[in-house]
């Protein structure tokens, strides 16, 4: 096992544990997770390349009376079994981790009724960290951004709910990806701060709905002074929904 910290998301709610070298969850995972909605009891909840498993533990704690089963999928092995023991530290039982390739997990295609996805933010030809593990989870290999978004698509279940958090740059690729596939999209833009262009989106669709794209006004996530505003502290402290 790697060496790795007890770190803690939402005002301490919640136990994560991270590698000390390699990658840890960011603000975008809680951001994520708010996302979410339409959560029944027992619907299946998929996280596409997990981690540390910050999307999905968010996703637990918020729905835990719901008992839902969330799985997530993660390349890398010593991530993958951090994730399982933050899962136990939180007594999660319905939530687990399997170490496999996404797009070979053997997991059945149509089987979720949500799929969330925190993906690689750079194509494998583009500088990263130098660091392996971090490499790794911010590049898509031998993959795109078309394939990993075409990948959570044949895994949602018709009527099921599509959840990704990316750069802004990547919405027209992203938004390409889903035509004809997924209706009733909601972009979500964040801002870093007030007066600045979004540098991140959430994007949430629902599978062969027909229903017209929208934008949400978003989210500003710092003050001027580097605080974060009411509502992201409610977000990212709170636990709120987005």
């Amino acid at each position: 096992m790697i060496d790795y910290t007890e770190d803690y998301l939402l005002d301490k709610e919640i136990k994560i544990l991270q590698p000390v070298n390699g990658y840890r969850a960011s603000t975008d995972a809680v951001l994520l997770a708010a996302s979410a909605c339409n959560i029944h009891p027992n619907d299946a909840i998929l996280d596409i390349g997990s981690g540390t498993g910050a999307v999905s533990l968010c996703i637990a704690s918020r729905f835990e009376k719901l008992q839902p089963n969330i799985t997530g999928v993660e390349l890398q092995t010593e991530l993958a079994e951090l994730a399982n023991k933050s899962a136990k530290a939180n007594s999660f039982d319905f939530l687990k981790y399997i170490n496999a390739d996404a797009f070979n997990s053997g997991l059945p295609f149509c089987s979720f009724d949500h799929v969330f996805t925190n993906p690689p933010y750079f194509e494998s030809s583009m500088p990263t960290s130098p660091k392996k593990g971090k490499a790794l989870a911010h590049t898509f290999g031998k993959y795109n951004l078309a394939d990993w978004v075409s990948l959570c698509i044949k895994m949602v279940k018709p009527q099921g709910y599509f959840y990704m958090i990316n750069r802004a740059e990547a919405l027209d690729e992203i938004l390409t990806a889903l035509k004809g596939r997924m209706g009733d999209i909601t972009i979500i833009p964040l801002y870093s701060k007030a007066e600045q262009a979004a540098k991140r989106v959430i994007v949430r669709a629902k599978k062969d709905s027909k229903a017209p794209l929208s934008i949400a006004k978003g989210v500003i996530i710092h003050k001027n002074d580097g605080s974060y505003s009411e509502e992201a502290e409610q977000i990212l402290r709170k636990g709120a929904a987005l």
